[in-house]
């Protein structure tokens, strides 16, 4: 199955390559449905999310908003669209760093000089407020580098991100999405058992750690989940006792597609201290 994913720059026509892409394989270009998944988890407005995660929220917003849980969720949505049999192009947040170590994966950046995105975008909106444009490209910019500094550690125009950077300042629409579809058709990217394993098991433990973020016994836990072929370990510290422990293990059972839990969280609180404190 074809899997892509891709990140933007404003203006730079990155939707153009996209559609172009998916229209050549048959595939659907996912986006909007992460954010509808993630907002109804998160109980907030669509155009609330698309805010958080365009990095476009208002102070109060971004001071309210639980970017914990945001990004738990939207990370479990994000694997869960790229097991979709048919495969798909995943455009926007993370995926492109999420899907790293999933080896079918083509991960695609599309970017241009900013003078020239700043013209398409004036062109685009039909405005001569050249000033107003400028900012706006300026802020998108600013606003994903945070995103992907602040949940991943990463520079998003680091070219080793990437399989491949298309920059349209002189390549066509159509040359970018031959480019792409030549590595989506290179041996190198086939689907394999060991890549599919991969991405079967980065999912699962995105979904264990989406099921403890939205059970309220679990909430507040911060375990390192590890996933392999339906087996789960948990370790790390937690605040409480056994029973906080043993919880942790009952909501990962709970999930679809889990074999085995094998539990190695610490408390941070020993039955015989419990009532002491």
């Amino acid at each position: 199955m074809p899997l892509i994913a891709m990140t933007r720059e404003m203006g730079s026509l990155g939707k153009d390559v996209a559609q172009g892409v998916a229209e050549t394989l048959g595939l659907e270009v996912v986006h909007h449905e992460i954010i509808d998944h993630v907002a109804d988890k998160m109980r907030l407005r669509k155009s609330h999310v698309i805010r958080l995660l365009d990095g476009r929220a208002s102070m109060l917003e971004r001071l309210t908003a639980d970017r914990t849980s945001l990004a738990i969720f939207t990370a479990d949505e994000t694997y869960g669209i790229a097991q979709r049999e048919k495969g798909a192009i995943i455009r926007g947040w993370g995926a492109t760093h999420l899907l790293r170590g999933v080896g079918h994966t083509v991960r695609v950046r599309v970017c241009a000089p900013r003078e020239l995105r700043v013209q398409r975008m004036m062109e685009r909106l039909q405005t001569h407020d050249e000033s107003f444009v400028r900012r706006e490209v300026e802020m998108s910019d600013e606003a994903h580098a945070a995103i992907m500094r602040r949940h991943f550690d990463i520079d998003w125009q680091d070219g080793e991100q990437y399989d491949v950077s298309l920059n349209t300042e002189r390549v066509s629409i159509a040359e970018c999405v031959d480019e792409v579809l030549k590595l989506v058709r290179d041996p190198v990217f086939a689907e394999t058992d060991e890549s599919r394993a991969s991405l079967d098991n980065l999912s699962l433990s995105a979904h264990v750690r989406a099921a403890l973020r939205n059970d309220p016994r679990t909430r507040k836990a911060n375990v390192t989940i590890v996933s392999d072929r339906g087996r789960v370990l948990l370790s790390g510290m937690i605040e409480g006792g056994s029973q906080d422990q043993a919880l942790l293990a009952e909501v990962a059972a709970g999930v679809p597609r889990v074999k085995s839990v094998e539990n190695l969280v610490k408390p941070t609180k020993p039955d015989r201290y419990r009532g002491q404190y």
